[in-house]
């Protein structure tokens, strides 16, 4: 058995102070570990690059966050590749990690490497604004509208750039008072992206900033790729504070365009539109005044027209005029009520006389008055037949000046 082996199979797999590993088992184990994880694709921008004839060794950075790798390569393609690249290429390689024992470092083999295309960026690109669209990150409804007079505008920008001086000069034009809070950050390279996203949490989370413009004016594709990075759109959308993305490249437009709350096509475009114009305000409100006062003006004329009408009505020329009125109808019914009522009582009274007449011509008193006499005996009452009475019987005998008491013979 091999020294190595018999030192490591010697020592205990679980490390402790009473039983620790050897430098050597550690580094051995931890070659073993590293080894394991076999060739990876990995995506970066090349930051240093020592090619050659037979080797080279560079230098690997992550396109967002402040890490990297060393890489080296003996192959023959991989070199020829490498003689084509330069520092700042974004480049896509296949790589083998490898742990050297003896110092304690780490590198990566580079298996193969290739520079990303254009056509490749554009793709990607293409595939994310896709993404952005399905997650709902571009919908209308999500873009939160700006202030209409920011107490504090957060701006993110290359230091001393010709972009930071559009927006400041034209804001300042428009609203002297106007108050920026600025973010000097890196807006392409390998740095950009990270120092961006940091710049935008950091404005986001200060409460007085009332909107966020994120710009820089223009460039080549490559240069606007830091605004279309995943990491720096979903910062950009995820932003609570209402964000304008003021990038100023018409033919490609970043992602930051489609997730940000408000496109501005230019840096002087995002300024006017963030800022209002005071002396264009001053005559919206002169306007509205001028307006105000018409309405006012109109409709007291109108208030005092009707009163004068109100006034010219009889009712108010004399406030007796309605007593009157009334006082002549009730005058009026009054009479037509007592005619009325003695046609009535006279035609009762003919009605009656009549009746009188009737009741007169039928009474057996008038009958009385002729001649005609009633007799009644005491016990049946009427007597017709004188063969019904007997004699010496009493009898009432009823004439027209009064009773009769006779006996019959």
């Amino acid at each position: 058995m091999p020294e190595e082996e018999q030192q490591q199979s010697s020592e205990s797999r679980v490390s402790s102070e009473l039983t620790p590993w050897s430098v050597s088992n550690f580094t051995s184990s931890l070659k073993d570990w590293i080894t394991k994880l076999g060739n990876v694709w990995v995506e970066g921008q090349i930051s240093q690059i020592s090619p050659k004839k037979d080797v080279f060794f560079g230098e690997l950075r992550d396109l967002v966050a402040d890490k990297g790798f060393s890489i080296h390569s003996r192959r023959p393609d991989v070199l020829n590749t490498i003689s084509e690249l330069a520092a700042g290429d974004r480049v896509v390689a296949l790589v083998h990690p490898d742990f050297w024992e003896r110092s304690g470092k780490t590198s990566m083999d580079v298996l193969a490497i290739r520079k990303v295309g254009l056509g490749e960026l554009l793709e990607r690109i293409e595939r994310l604004r896709q993404q952005l669209i399905k997650e709902g990150l571009t919908l209308a409804e999500r873009k939160q509208p700006l202030p209409f007079l920011p107490n504090l505008i957060g701006l993110i920008t290359g230091a001393n750039s010709d972009a930071e001086k559009d927006v400041l000069q034209n804001a300042k034009l428009r609203w002297p008072e106007v108050r920026f809070k600025i973010q000097h950050t890196p807006v392409q390279g390998d740095k950009a992206a990270a120092e961006i996203i940091k710049a935008i949490q950091a404005l986001d989370a200060d409460s007085e900033v009332d909107v966020i413009i994120l710009t820089r004016g223009g460039g080549s594709f490559q240069d606007l790729l830091v605004f279309s990075d995943e990491q720096v759109v979903r910062a950009v959308a995820n932003c609570k504070t209402p964000i304008v993305s003021a990038i100023g490249h018409e033919n490609d437009r970043p992602l930051t365009d489609e997730v940000a709350d408000f496109r501005a096509s230019t840096p002087t475009d995002a300024a006017k539109n963030v800022v209002p114009d005071v002396v264009d305000e001053r005559k919206k409100i002169s306007i509205a005044l001028e307006r105000i006062a018409l309405r006012v003006v109109g409709y007291v004329q109108n208030q005092l027209e009707l009163i004068a009408g109100i006034r010219t009505r009889p009712v108010f020329a004399n406030p007796f005029t309605i007593v009157d009125e009334r006082s002549l109808n009730i005058t009026q019914l009054l009479t037509t009520l007592q005619s009325q009522t003695k046609n009535f009582l006279d035609k009762e009274q003919l009605q009656i006389a009549g009746l009188r007449g009737q009741v007169r011509a039928l009474s057996p008193k008038l009958t009385l008055d002729r001649g005609y006499a009633v007799v009644r005996n005491l016990k049946d009452g009427l007597v017709t037949d004188p063969k019904k009475v007997s004699k010496g019987e009493k009898l009432k005998i009823t004439l027209a000046g009064g009773d009769l008491g006779v006996t019959a013979d």
